[in-house]
């Protein structure tokens, strides 16, 4: 028995005529995986970043030069005096030694100020990225070792006996500068990431987050996707009311 108004079941000819390659509105587009990435390889979209990184780190090691001169210069000396076969302290209460820790730290301090400020800015357009990150961190740690052995380097003599033997009994020289505190070393890399935190955070470059792929933009229809009731010609979203023909028009 069948139930009155029942069309009826289709022909094998009707089912074959419908056709089996159409276009699906939630496949991904050409060439795009689950994830969202093309086929690009990944060598080439690591490249781009390895190279701001490697900038960074760069331009923290020319930095590095300018904090060694700086403190070089700048750190308080401990003046010696040859008294005899022995070597003395001109000031034995002097506190030269914490002044040259503390002013390394300070200069620490600028270098990462700076350099985060530079990076952000030179990187802004793109959105910095991790690369930006790692390279202010990874520069910024040797930048400081540079600076502290570089410093040495262009500061006093370390040879006391033969700057002893040079001035004679009774001259005076300073002793070479040094750090007594080597965690001064991570005062330059953890600034920086600090002001890059709160740069990227106050200033960086706001991106709205993209649509899945299987989506379209907000309001509207992906493609191939038939229009709903509400998205037809004649209606009115909200309003409740139809126009077009109907009983009683």
């Amino acid at each position: 028995m069948t139930v009155p108004n029942t069309p009826p079941d289709p022909a094998p000819a009707d089912v074959q005529a419908v056709p089996d390659a159409a276009s699906d509105p939630f496949a991904p587009p050409q060439g795009v995986t689950a994830l969202g990435h093309g086929t690009t390889p990944l060598g080439q979209r690591l490249l781009p970043e390895v190279r701001v990184g490697a900038g960074v780190v760069i331009a923290c090691l020319v930095a590095g030069l300018v904090v060694a001169g700086l403190w070089a210069w700048l750190a308080p000396k401990v003046p010696l005096v040859v008294d005899g076969d022995r070597i003395l302290y001109a000031d034995p209460e002097g506190e030269q030694r914490a002044g040259a820790d503390a002013l390394f730290v300070l200069i620490g301090l600028g270098a990462g100020i700076v350099t985060a400020l530079g990076a952000f800015l030179v990187t802004r357009r793109r959105g910095g990225g991790i690369s930006v990150a790692l390279g202010l961190t990874i520069g910024g740690l040797l930048g400081s070792i540079g600076a502290w052995r570089i410093g040495r380097w262009l500061g006093p003599s370390s040879d006391l006996i033969g700057e002893a033997r040079r001035v004679g009994d009774g001259g005076h020289f300073d002793a070479s500068i040094d750090l007594g505190a080597l965690g001064a070393l991570l005062v330059w890399p953890m600034t920086a990431m600090v002001v890059l935190l709160m740069l990227s955070a106050a200033f960086g470059k706001r991106e709205e987050d993209p649509p899945p792929y299987w989506g379209a933009p907000a309001g509207a229809s992906p493609a191939g996707a038939p229009a709903g009731p509400w998205d037809g010609p004649g209606t009115e979203t909200g309003s409740g009311t139809e126009t077009g023909s109907g009983p009683g028009h």
